[in-house]
């Protein structure tokens, strides 16, 4: 029997919406506006540096890698993890991306794979995991302003929430104006915010000691500190993550299946740069103390090789890292909430836009409401509850990619990963064993908030059935969406060649 709220198979609505990206060209009476929407889409260099904020935002935070199992630790680990995790992730996001043109992303895919419940849950969780892991960004701002400028005295509750939510509201205010300038002034703030590290290499490379590259914390030669697994696999996986945040906005890309792979891969050497080139000169440079080794402790580094002023300089990049990287999940957010109202998984209303800067302003303001709210208790565990979140979304988009090449092996893929099923399976794997050890790792804190909040979702998704049987919300009627077949479009290929 169908669901009477989100049933299947394809309706016509979706699969046309599905390939207008490629295919339609606008029509006289509607050639203005989709003009001026088509102009508004991200070319490649934005979203190179939109998505570099939506993974990393520089090596700010990288120290805890460091001082949880030692440098040898920390430089394999930002060298095996991006190949081990973030290239198979990153593939993944840009063949269904490039397959499903539209915003939504992930909760796309799980909804076409597994159906409208396993679709809402997909998109519950990783929402969660997005607007807990932006109430962090505020917050680390203030701390560094703070220890910049310890005279204005921000560490009061009362005064520190109280620019948390100023600085919020007028960050959400930015993102209301425009993807596409969110995009562009990342670019200024990747620069700015890299300079300092920048800097801080060149100071240190003449003092590298490569003996210091070896050091693994153990319990004979370091003040008695023994590697701390868990602390190692949360911070790294907390500073690689997230490549597929980019498809909630897909819809918004010029040209996807030419651009959304390019910058994948730009974003990748960029984000590996960012943290090899800094964590080789430091630790080559600095006597090992796991003590040390905690957030922040790159601006002491910064101190102790070159004065004060490399440690402002520092902390006042981290700042600037602080507000791309807020910007970047609050434009994930929203528009993954956007998504979901177009497929019908929320009420209609949630896909409204600004009629001035054709934004999703519910999604936008939903998203910064509940992150400030989240920011208010300063649960401890928040990265282990981004990452416990995230980790179970992650499992079932990796189980929907691989079921959606079982099922639909003709589909039409604009770019597609060049491994038959079995070496597919092979690449999945090893990114399944780290999300499970992620959530086998979790907090008993983390485990109980994690099924409160998946009941309440499950709740939720009932409740909004309710509501749209018995007509009291407007709800997108959108059947569940499928991949295009080959023999369906012809002359798919074809044309996007000749563009």
């Amino acid at each position: 029997m169908q669901d009477p709220l989100f049933s299947s198979p394809i309706s016509q609505d979706f699969l046309e919406k599905q390939t207008q990206k490629y295919h339609e060209e606008p029509t006289h009476d509607h050639q203005n506006v989709k003009k001026k929407k088509i102009s508004k889409r991200l070319p490649l260099l934005p979203l190179i540096f939109l998505i570099y904020f939506q993974v990393s935002g520089g090596p700010y935070g990288q120290e805890s890698v460091v001082g949880a199992a030692g440098p040898l630790c920390a430089i394999a680990g930002f060298i095996l993890f991006p190949a081990l995790w973030s290239i198979p992730e990153a593939l993944i996001t840009a063949e269904l991306a490039t397959a499903f043109p539209n915003n939504g992303g992930f909760v796309v895919w799980s909804h076409t794979a597994f159906g409208p419940f396993w679709g809402y849950l997909m998109g519950s969780w990783k929402f969660l995991s997005g607007v807990v892991n932006l109430a962090l960004f505020p917050g680390l701002c203030v701390d560094y302003v703070d220890s910049i400028a310890p005279s204005l005295n921000l560490t009061k509750t009362l005064t520190r929430y109280s620019v948390v939510f100023f600085s919020t509201t007028i960050l959400s205010l930015i993102n209301f104006t425009g993807l596409h300038v969110v995009a562009h002034i990342s670019i200024p703030l990747a620069g700015l915010s890299l300079l300092p590290f920048l800097v801080l290499s060149f100071v240190a490379i003449p003092q590298i000691d490569p003996g210091r590259w070896i050091v693994i914390w153990n319990e004979s030669n370091t003040l008695g500190r023994n590697k701390e697994w868990k602390n190692y696999f949360h911070a790294l996986f907390w500073n690689l993550n997230c490549w597929d945040s980019v498809s909630t906005l897909v819809g918004e890309i010029k040209t996807p299946e030419e651009t959304l792979p390019k910058a994948l891969l730009s974003s990748m050497g960029l984000t590996s740069l960012a943290y090899l080139v800094p964590l080789l000169a430091t630790t080559g440079a600095m006597k090992p103390d796991p003590d040390d080794w905690k957030d922040g402790y790159y601006a002491a580094i910064g101190e102790e090789l070159a004065g004060p002023w490399l440690k402002r300089l520092i902390k006042s990049g981290a700042v600037l890292s602080g507000l791309g990287l807020y910007q970047a999940q609050l434009s994930s957010c929203s528009y993954q909430l956007h998504g979901m109202a177009e497929l019908g998984l929320l009420p209609k209303f949630f896909g409204a836009r600004s009629g001035t800067f054709d934004t999703p302003w519910v999604g936008i303001m939903v998203s910064t409401i509940i992150s400030l709210m989240v920011a208010a208790f300063r649960f401890e565990n928040m990265r282990v509850c981004v990452n416990f979140f995230y980790s179970l979304g992650t499992l079932m988009e990796f189980g929907a990619f691989i079921y959606l090449r079982v099922k639909f092996p003709k589909a039409v893929r604009p770019f597609k990963i060049p491994i038959e099923l079995n070496g597919l399976i092979g690449m999945c794997s090893i990114p399944c064993i780290f999300l499970l050890f992620v959530l086998c790792a979790a907090t008993p804190a983390v485990y109980f908030l994690s099924v409160v909040l998946t009941s309440f979702g499950v709740l939720w998704y009932f409740v909004l059935k309710m509501l749209k049987t018995n007509m009291w919300l407007e709800f997108n009627n959108v059947k569940a969406p499928k991949l295009i077949m080959e023999e369906d479009y012809p002359s798919y290929y074809e044309e996007i060649e000749k563009k």
